[in-house]
């Protein structure tokens, strides 16, 4: 790697380590500890855990460096077993302690020592990881801005963050009709991709047709209007078993208040503006609303052919494809070969980007992947037919 490449990959982590302060500063002291559902880590966490990734998988392969505390490994691993034991995804919000001030000694000691560490000459391996390592923190700004908005939104008094991730009206030019044939599919080595992203190969894909926006707050509307949370017929088995167990009966956030819809946003409660894109549906609702219309969602080979014409990315979209490893998939050794791959099993694809993911970090191959029951991410709804 050159010298201005290592220069340029300094100057990224130092603003990717601060950007992740810049997010969490409107923030009470009393809102970093909290967890109000497994899925949601509290913003202190957040703060450890990317700054144990650089302090695990950089400065720990470092000879003389003496990581900050003993214990925090423990405390910030999130689910690498290869690392060794860590606290419970569940019982994350339980920690007092390490206090914010801690965390926030831990990340300046951490980014020092990397500072130091790419201000000398070191070896590929390292600047590989260090390439990860900034990716990796990237995606924790954006789950930090849905955790922040879910603990948030769970308070009775609906505060204000900042106006900021919003989405704006998207103009409706119908639907773009894409001829069958053999696409190329995934990344190759040219630029940095996620190893779930490799392994380019071909797809034989049917005529179709997608959708130019993506699905309205009036829109779906119409579909909660006409029943469509109470029609079975609409519902996978599993998805109706879901809405039932859960009591659900529009997207999350929404509240009716005196005969009226409004949605909690990062600038409070506020009545909801129906030209703009429904967003946090789980693929369930997704798919039900899909067949409610006499359409479906595209697969997210569709979608990544599509996309080659079109600049979206307001919020990430479901497709109606399962997260399975492309043809040749190969993980990686050690630790960070559980990066990806041990979650192939139950989780859907979804595609783009959203108005919370950090410039830059997007790309049309890119896999995103949750649970299909997911709700708190921003995500959206684009039909195809």
């Amino acid at each position: 790697m050159s010298i201005e490449t290592n220069l340029n990959l300094k100057k990224r982590f130092e603003k990717v380590r601060s950007d992740t302060e810049r997010i969490c500063a409107p923030l009470e002291i009393e809102d970093y500890g909290m967890q109000p559902t497994s899925d949601v880590s509290p913003p202190k966490w957040h703060l450890g855990h990317t700054t144990w990734f650089f302090e695990e998988f950089i400065l720990s392969k470092v000879k003389g460096y003496k990581p900050f505390h003993s214990a925090f490994s423990f405390v910030f691993n999130s689910y690498y077993d290869t690392v060794g034991s860590r606290v419970l995804r569940s019982q994350r919000g339980d920690l007092s302690r390490p206090t914010v001030r801690q965390v926030m000694s831990y990340r300046k000691y951490v980014t020092e020592q990397c500072l130091e560490l790419l201000s000398n000459p070191i070896d590929q391996e390292l600047l590989d990881i260090f390439e990860i390592g900034i990716n990796h923190e990237e995606q924790h700004q954006e789950l930090l801005v849905y955790d922040i908005k879910y603990i948030l939104g769970a308070q009775p008094l609906f505060p204000i963050y900042a106006d900021m991730f919003s989405t704006q009206r998207e103009v409706n030019t119908g639907f773009s009709q894409l001829e069958a044939g053999l696409y190329p599919i995934g990344a190759d080595h040219l630029y940095f991709c996620y190893d779930n992203e490799m392994g380019k190969h071909k797809v034989y894909l049917q005529d179709f047709e997608i959708a130019n926006k993506l699905v309205t707050n009036a829109e779906y509307l119409e579909f909660i209007a006409d029943g469509g949370y109470s029609d079975f017929n609409l519902w996978l088995s599993e998805g109706l078993d879901f809405i039932r167990k859960e009591d659900i009966h529009a997207p999350l956030y929404w509240h009716l208040v005196d005969g009226e819809w409004h949605h909690y946003t990062l600038n409070g409660l506020v009545k909801i503006n129906w030209d703009l894109p429904v967003q946090h549906v789980s693929y369930y609702e997704a798919q039900a609303f899909a067949t409610w219309k006499g359409m479906r969602l595209p697969t997210e080979f569709e979608w990544e052919v599509a996309s080659e014409k079109y600049n979206w990315g307001q919020l990430w979209e479901w497709t109606n494809s399962a997260y399975l490893p492309y043809p040749n998939f190969q993980k990686a050794a050690g630790a960070l070969g559980e990066y990806n791959g041990k979650f192939m099993c139950n989780q859907i694809v979804l595609k783009g980007s959203s108005v919370a993911t950090p410039i830059g970090h997007s790309r049309n191959t890119y896999r995103n992947f949750f649970h299909p029951s997911s709700r708190w991410l921003f995500s959206g709804i684009r039909l195809s037919k």
